[in-house]
């Protein structure tokens, strides 16, 4: 069975398509017309091991707000979708990254409970054209959407282009862990993940 989806979602703010496979890895075609979020949504398709495509033509021309959260929610779908009712997948996942000075760690538990706990700090008020302040609107969409549990923690870090960088890989690599098949049964003794 693919794990694979394909979300399409249209607003007077955005228009995003994404498809996420997470069993191919390589493949990746990323544009949100904000250059450092291309970067850093690279980088969560190289590092979590899958193929991403998403294509989002958003409303710029006030600010990056919209077009950040609603990137953040279609990707949560996508991966919602992707994994189903979550059997045989290792549920749990965590990884620390050194990026030069910086590092974060992160943990995600696909538990089928939306929490976001977001302690990252950048001083920077911009990278690129990217607003800084919208970083924890974008994984705040995808937590409530993909309903899972990310813990996001700087251990230290000075430059903000660095501290940021390092939050997605070690999300994608958390990612990564988590949505590995190990088995079959589905990883809760409730037995269910919802």
């Amino acid at each position: 069975m693919s794990r694979s989806a394909t979300i399409t979602r249209e607003t007077k703010e955005t228009q995003i398509t994404a498809t996420w496979d997470l069993d191919q890895a390589g493949t990746m075609d990323i544009s949100t017309g904000i250059g450092f979020l291309d970067h850093m949504l690279e980088a969560l398709c190289k590092h979590s091991g899958t193929s991403l495509s998403l294509k989002c033509e958003g409303d710029l021309h006030i600010d990056g707000h919209h077009t950040t959260e609603d990137c953040g929610i279609v990707l949560g779908q996508c991966l919602r979708e992707a994994l189903g009712d979550r059997a045989g997948v290792e549920r749990f996942g965590h990884m620390a990254v050194p990026l030069d000075e910086a590092l974060v760690n992160a943990t995600i538990d696909f538990s089928g409970r939306a929490y976001l706990a977001y302690d990252i700090q950048v001083s920077a008020p911009m990278l690129g054209t990217w607003d800084t302040e919208l970083i924890p609107e974008f994984f705040g969409g995808l937590v409530e959407n993909a309903k899972c549990c990310l813990h996001l923690h700087q251990v230290c870090g000075r430059n903000a282009h660095h501290i940021v960088e390092a939050a997605f890989k070690a999300t994608a690599r958390a990612i990564r862990q988590a949505i590995k098949v190990t088995g079959t049964d589905i990883p809760s003794t409730k037995g269910t993940l919802a």
